[in-house]
């Protein structure tokens, strides 16, 4: 009987083994229920979180292009408005320029390239004679101021400076005396002199009415008494000279000392428009048959007539030239050209 049991017993063994096995895999199966279920909720989640932020990122981008559509139309606005800005000071200019060259008269010499535009016009007023050159600085760099031979001391007659240095047109500059050193004569320029923006000696505080005329470095012309070198440093620059005195300033005419005011002289100016056109003016005297010279009160009265802003005087009586194109147009007081210590020439 014992011996029966025990065969029933390794009989059936192995089918309880499978059902053991397969109880066991029920339970795990079972515990596996919840995670899928804790999965199946947190995909649940996560699409409504992407489906939520796919709304926003549409929102986005729906404010983007309606600013973009606003910025296009914006930047169109300002273009048409920069094209129209830009028609009108066309326009105004063209009127300025129109109405100067009413003033002046037809132009007996032209030049234009890329870097400047120059007219030359006669100036014949009752008792005067003279010549003006407008000048368009398209380029500041070819207006000069030129020291005689490049060197300290030295003098040259305008012409010389002109043809040295290649270029257009060419007027005397600033004032100098000569004085006699280790036994020859040395050519001082008086007040200050600037050069590719640097002064050429110390700063002189010279004193009485001589003021600095001259260009900055955006081709403006620039002036004024200066009594420190921080004062004429500030007004940066480019090129200029030294005379007396100041006779247009901000649009205002400036009163003259009593010595300079009634005589009658040749005359060499400086001066701009409105537009920046820049005005260098010589006028011929000392010659009864010719031109007798104008004072400079008078000289201001015809400024201010052709619509100049600003204007200085600088060195004239027999200094006093005017040069184009390689010949000598006015008629120097001392039936020749006077050799000076700095000229302002402006290249082609």
């Amino acid at each position: 009987m014992r011996h029966a049991n025990l065969l029933a017993l390794l009989i059936i063994a192995p089918f309880i083994g499978i059902w053991l096995a397969c109880s066991s895999f029920t339970g795990y199966a079972q515990d596996l229920v919840l995670p899928a279920e804790k999965v199946n909720i947190s995909l649940h989640s996560l699409e409504e979180g992407f489906k939520l932020l796919a709304g926003e990122v549409s929102v986005v981008k729906t404010q983007a292009d309606e600013q973009k559509t606003q910025y296009e139309e914006h930047d169109r606005s300002l273009s048409s408005l920069a094209e129209l800005t830009s028609q009108h000071k066309e326009m105004s200019d063209r009127i300025y320029e129109e109405r100067i060259l009413m003033m002046l008269g037809e132009p007996v010499k032209v030049h234009k390239s890329s870097r400047t535009e120059i007219k030359v016009f006669k100036l014949e007023e009752l008792g005067y004679r003279g010549y003006i050159a407008k000048v368009k600085l398209f380029s500041p760099k070819v207006f000069k101021v030129v020291l005689a031979k490049d060197t300290l001391g030295e003098k040259e007659t305008t012409l010389e400076a002109v043809k040295r240095t290649g270029a257009l047109l060419g007027i005397n500059g600033g004032g100098f005396y000569t004085e006699m050193r280790e036994g020859k004569s040395y050519a001082v320029h008086i007040g200050n002199v600037v050069i590719d923006g640097k002064l050429i000696t110390p700063f002189n505080a010279y004193p009485g009415n001589l003021c600095f005329a001259g260009v900055n470095k955006s081709g403006r012309v620039i002036g004024g008494i200066v009594s420190k070198k921080e004062q004429l440093m500030a007004l940066n620059p480019w090129q200029g000279v030294s005379f007396i005195p100041v006779l247009i300033k901000g649009g205002v005419s400036q009163s003259i000392p009593a010595e300079w005011a009634k005589t009658k002289q040749p005359r060499t100016i400086l001066g701009e428009y409105a537009n920046g056109d820049l005005i260098m003016i010589v006028v011929d005297g000392r010659q009864a048959d010719w031109s007798s010279g104008v004072t400079l009160e008078r000289l201001i009265d015809k400024l201010v007539e052709l619509g100049v802003k600003e204007a200085y005087n600088l060195d004239g009586g027999g200094s006093s030239a005017f040069v184009y194109g390689g010949e000598v147009l006015n008629k120097p007081s001392d039936g020749k050209l006077r050799p000076v210590v700095t000229n302002i020439v402006v290249m082609p």
